[in-house]
């Protein structure tokens, strides 16, 4: 299951929407331009029309290729984290259905964005909503590669289970930059953040436990 663009965002959505920003509030979310990308992002147009109200509760749901649609509360936590400023240069690991990726556009950055499952990428593709967010750059590969013809970046984002911290995104954080990183296997990743100074320096911070879909190696060509 993936998105099925619906025919419409009315106030009833729109009202949903207003109380998963205060479900996120209440789990202390508190950068107010996350919330608020939050709350302008129509998380229905993801699913299909048959689970429009569950759209809007704060949980995961799976979508194509054995992957998910993250939970609200981890997209807005692993973006507060980063501590976006506007027009920041920002590389995502893990495109997926690209929510995560809608909700950091909408902070008004340029992101690129890597997915490994060539089936998700063409769909995601072909998704209307996307459409409207030129400064959205995706790129079909392998996210332990990055990007590094298009490096330094301002953050980076990982939003799969990394067994370890990918010593090539680190090498492409710029200095003074921010890793967002659910690392470990089993299920079970601990959240880092990761900064590296302007000497190049890194510290590691733990911020919680969570729980994704592992990062794998290299590309998946299955359509």
């Amino acid at each position: 299951m993936l998105h099925s663009l619906p025919r419409e965002d009315n106030y009833m959505h729109r009202g949903m929407r207003k109380q998963l920003v205060q479900i996120l509030r209440d789990k202390s979310i508190k950068d107010e331009n996350v919330l608020a990308a939050i709350e302008r992002v129509p998380r229905h147009f993801f699913l299909d029309p048959a689970f429009e109200r569950q759209s809007y509760e704060d949980r995961a749901f799976p979508i194509t290729a054995g992957q998910t649609i993250s939970q609200p509360y981890t997209v807005a936590f692993q973006t507060q984290l980063l501590e976006i400023k506007k027009f920041d240069k920002v590389l995502e690991i893990g495109t997926g259905s690209a929510y995560q990726a809608i909700v950091l556009a909408e902070l008004g950055i340029t992101l690129y964005t890597i997915e490994r499952q060539r089936a998700l990428y063409d769909h995601v593709g072909q998704f209307q909503l996307i459409k409207k967010y030129p400064n959205i750059k995706r790129f079909y590969g392998d996210g332990f590669e990055g990007l590094p013809s298009f490096a330094p970046f301002d953050k980076i984002i990982i939003t799969c289970g990394a067994p370890f911290v990918p010593p090539k995104l680190v090498a492409q954080l710029k200095s003074g930059g921010i890793m967002i990183a659910p690392v470990g296997e089993d299920g079970l990743q601990k959240m880092l953040r990761i900064t590296k100074d302007k000497e190049g320096k890194i510290k590691e911070e733990e911020m919680g436990n969570f729980m994704f879909v592992p990062m794998l190696k290299g590309k998946n060509h299955t359509k």
